[in-house]
């Protein structure tokens, strides 16, 4: 696949369907880090969130790379950098 198609598709899924699904990525990812906080006793912001899901995909393409995955790590990025505002 090409790299804009990666792209393409994961701008798809964060601002369509997984948007409609789940309510906007900083309240989600908010309540993924506050549930991660409270199993590990350690704070976790909604960036750590995103940047761990992230993780967990590169963990995945490392036993079986897949379109999907990459995908997905393109998403996870952007929202992480969204929610991050570096600039």
């Amino acid at each position: 696949m090409h790299r804009d198609t990666y792209l393409k598709q994961a701008a798809e899924l964060i601002n369509g369907q997984r948007q409609e699904d789940y309510g906007s990525a900083l309240e989600n990812h908010q309540r993924i880090a506050d549930l991660w906080s409270i199993y590990t006793g350690k704070s976790f912001t909604p960036v750590d969130a995103a940047m761990m899901m992230l993780l967990v995909k590169v963990a995945r393409t490392m036993e079986s790379p897949k379109d999907d995955s990459f995908v997905d790590i393109c998403g996870y990025a952007a929202l992480a950098g969204e929610m991050a505002d570096c600039g």
